[in-house]
């Protein structure tokens, strides 16, 4: 009996150590980027040394998508099986998210830079977030089916597009609001853009720009090749 309690101690406290890791290396890869983010700085924060941080991740590209997991986690902490919910519900949850993130510049600012710097190709981050913004579409993509079938819409052929606005709208405020957070209100903006996306979907009107089609294709003739 004693000896299973010693074990479930030592268990609780690796798991305290490795909280305070994730939390150091969020700020530090948030502040830094993950390149120039040293593990002799994040291990400072936690009066460790560098090899007992590896000693908890193995690699310094091991930590990353654990801290990026690690962010994932807090996101859905409060819901139901942990998990972003369906239908209406998830775009609720979009814009509560952009609420709480107002207050928590420091996670915004650290998925930010995280992000940007996923896209070159040998960023141990890139197949994270690949991933997450392929699964996340796709889970935008079933809120507005479900929504449709609600409402006894027809599901728009650019429903795909449509999902990937929603996100692409949220990342691109986040950016503009971490430049400039005294003019910006994040959650508001957010809040607007999500709400015109979803009407646009359920109800959708004819476009103030004119037609598609004939539009793009001017805008295409007045473009110079490159």
């Amino acid at each position: 009996m004693a000896v299973v309690q010693r074990r479930t101690g030592m268990r609780a406290e690796t798991l305290e150590k490795r909280e305070r890791i994730l939390d150091a290396a969020l700020n530090t890869f948030g502040s830094k980027g993950y390149t120039k983010g040293s593990l002799a700085e994040i291990a400072e924060q936690v009066d460790m040394t560098h090899a007992g941080v590896l000693h908890h991740f193995g690699t310094k590209d091991a930590l990353l998508l654990e801290v990026l997991r690690h962010r994932d986690e807090s996101d859905v902490a409060g819901l139901e099986e942990k998990h972003i919910p369906d239908g209406v519900e998830l775009f609720r949850h979009l814009v509560r998210t952009a609420f709480a993130n107002a207050r928590r510049a420091g996670i915004v600012q650290a998925y930010a830079v995280l992000s940007a710097e996923s896209v070159t190709d040998d960023n141990p981050g890139r197949t994270y977030f690949v991933g997450r913004y392929r699964t996340l579409r796709a889970e935008v993509a079933q809120a507005f089916r479900v929504m449709c079938t609600e409402n006894d819409v027809a599901v728009p052929d650019d429903v795909d597009a449509a999902a990937a606005s929603i996100l692409a709208v949220m990342d691109g405020l986040q950016v503009q609001w971490l430049l400039d957070p005294e003019r910006l209100e994040l959650a508001e903006s957010t809040a607007r853009a999500i709400d015109a996306i979803v009407t646009s979907v359920l109800d959708p009107r004819p476009s103030q720009l004119g037609d598609r089609e004939g539009w793009l294709h001017v805008e295409t003739r007045a473009t110079p090749a490159p």
